[in-house]
């Protein structure tokens, strides 16, 4: 029997490299798929060793060239999709270099949608698979960084309205919500996290385990951790405008667009 294939975007480091390592632990060929060949090339022969096929992909998902050449390998087929690929930006919005805030929407939104509507015909024609998009509990709450938050808000909504659509067909759709996971994601946009209590912080081994159990139990947005289920079920409680304000009094969203 040929093994099932796993497409992940991002995967060199943080929440992208633990999907990695656990499909190729579960028995998956995977494809990956980032900008750095150096560290593809790295993680790739570190996951061989688990016995899978693992085929390194150099792609810019900021770049339509880029999205394209990742289209046409899933055209081929896969079994399930991760998009993982995403960044946020440090600095205020009006400040922020437009190219800048234009290829973050390219990663985080654009890319999503192109390799979905890539990826669901072979699904679809296969009468099954899997499509994983890595959103953010910044998606679910307002009053966080405009664009980054507005992103992931995107991607929540985007997988709700698809699983209707597919409702039926065997293929599924997922929104992962993490919080504050310990990646590189902050380091590289230049946010300084160093006040954000420690017991808001996740790793990215249980982020990866709970999701996948809440995939493999039907439901749709999933949120890792009992804290951020807590925030995310009393916001639900709680009308906007008064959690915008807790927001900039906690300071939240400062510094970071």
């Amino acid at each position: 029997m040929p093994r099932p294939i796993a497409l992940i975007t991002g995967p060199t480091s943080g929440i992208g490299g633990g999907y990695a390592r656990r499909y190729a632990r579960d028995g998956y060929d995977l494809v990956l798929v980032a900008r750095d060949v150096d560290r593809l090339q790295k993680l790739a022969d570190e996951l061989r060793g688990d016995g899978g096929q693992i085929e390194v992909l150099p792609a810019d998902l900021a770049d339509a060239a880029g999205r394209d050449k990742v289209a046409d390998r899933l055209a081929a087929g896969v079994q399930v999709l991760v998009n993982n690929a995403g960044f946020g930006t440090s600095g205020e919005f009006w400040t922020t270099d437009p190219a800048r805030l234009q290829a973050q929407l390219d990663v985080n939104v654009t890319a999503v949608l192109r390799l979905t509507h890539a990826a669901l015909p072979a699904m679809l024609g296969a009468g099954a698979g899997t499509v994983i998009n890595i959103a953010s509990v910044a998606g679910l709450v307002p009053g966080r960084a405009a664009t980054y938050s507005a992103s992931k808000a995107w991607v929540i909504s985007f997988t709700e309205g698809l699983s209707t659509e597919l409702h039926g067909t065997g293929v599924g759709v997922h929104a992962v919500c993490p919080g504050f996971v310990r990646t590189e994601f902050h380091v590289r946009a230049g946010i300084d996290m160093a006040k954000t209590p420690s017991f808001l912080w996740l790793n990215v081994d249980d982020v990866v385990s709970a999701s996948l159990a809440d995939i493999a139990a039907g439901k749709l947005i999933s949120i890792p951790g009992v804290q951020y289920k807590a925030i995310v079920g009393a916001g639900r409680l709680v009308p906007r405008g008064l959690l915008r304000a807790a927001v900039k009094l906690a300071g939240g969203a400062n510094g970071r667009t």
